[in-house]
C-alpha cells in the first residue's frame, strides 16, 4: 500500500466526513460554551483580585493559580471520575464545559487583570476629579481600553481552548479527535485523524494568524 493510500486515502476520508463534521460541530459548541462562560467569570475574578477586600483577594489568586498550575486533563478526569464518588455525577458535556470554563477563567482573569493594571492611575485620579463613581469610571472609562489591550492574548487564549477540546477525548465525549479515532477503528486507516488534523487546520490557522496581526497592529499604535 502506498503512502498514499495509507494517510490520505479518498475513500476513506469520504466516507468518515459526515463524522468528521459531526465531531467538528461539537468540538466547536464545546469551544464557544466553554469560552462564552470562562470570559465573563475571569473577568470577575479578576476585579475580586484588585479591588476586593484582602480575604476575597486571596481566594481570586488561589483560584486562577490552582487552574493555570492543573493540567486541563486532570482538570477534566477529576471532574468526571472523581466528583462521582462525592455523589456528583456530570454529563460527558457537562464535565467538559465545566473543565475548560475553569481553566478558561483562570487564564482569563490573569489577562484582564494585566490589562487593567497597564491602564495608567491617572485615569482613576481624572474621573474621581468629575466626581464619577468607582464602578462607572470602571465600566466607562477603564475596561474599554483595558479591552483593547486583552484582545491579543484573549484571542490567543481561545485558539488554546479550541485545541484543548481535544481532550475531551478522554471522557468519551464524540468531538472531532474522538470521531476521527472512531472512524480510525472503522476502517483501519489513519487518513480520517489526518482529516481531523486538516480540519483544526483549517479552522485554527486564520485565528493563529489573527492573534500575529492584531499584536503587530497594537505595537504599531502604541509606538506612535
Amino acid at each position: 500500500m502506498s503512502l498514499l493510500d495509507t494517510f490520505f486515502n479518498p475513500d476513506v476520508i469520504m466516507s468518515s466526513l459526515p463524522a468528521l463534521l459531526r465531531g467538528f460541530l461539537n468540538t466547536l459548541l464545546l469551544g464557544i460554551l466553554s469560552i462564552g462562560i470562562g470570559i465573563p467569570i475571569g473577568l470577575g475574578i479578576s476585579l475580586v483580585r484588585l479591588y476586593a477586600p484582602k480575604p476575597l483577594r486571596w481566594l481570586a489568586v488561589g483560584y486562577t493559580d490552582i487552574f493555570r498550575a492543573l493540567p486541563v486533563l486532570v482538570v477534566l478526569i477529576l471532574i468526571y471520575y472523581a466528583l462521582p464518588f462525592l455523589g456528583i455525577r456530570l454529563s460527558s458535556w457537562a464535565s467538559a464545559v465545566t473543565a475548560f470554563a475553569f481553566v478558561m477563567s483562570a487564564y482569563s482573569a490573569e489577562v484582564f487583570r494585566s490589562g487593567i493594571e497597564s491602564i495608567p492611575r491617572g485615569q482613576f485620579e481624572a474621573s474621581q476629579a468629575l466626581g464619577l463613581p468607582f464602578l462607572l469610571t470602571l465600566r466607562k472609562v477603564v475596561l474599554p481600553q483595558a479591552i483593547r489591550v486583552v484582545i491579543p492574548p484573549m484571542t490567543s487564549n481561545c485558539v488554546s481552548m479550541f485545541k484543548d477540546t481535544s481532550l475531551a477525548s478522554t471522557v468519551a465525549l464524540p468531538e472531532l479527535l474522538k470521531e476521527a479515532t472512531n472512524a480510525q477503528s472503522l476502517y483501519a486507516n489513519p487518513s480520517p485523524l489526518i482529516g481531523a488534523a486538516l480540519v483544526y487546520l483549517i479552522f485554527l490557522w486564520p485565528m493563529v494568524r489573527l492573534v500575529s496581526l492584531l499584536e503587530e497592529r497594537f505595537k504599531t499604535e502604541k509606538t506612535r
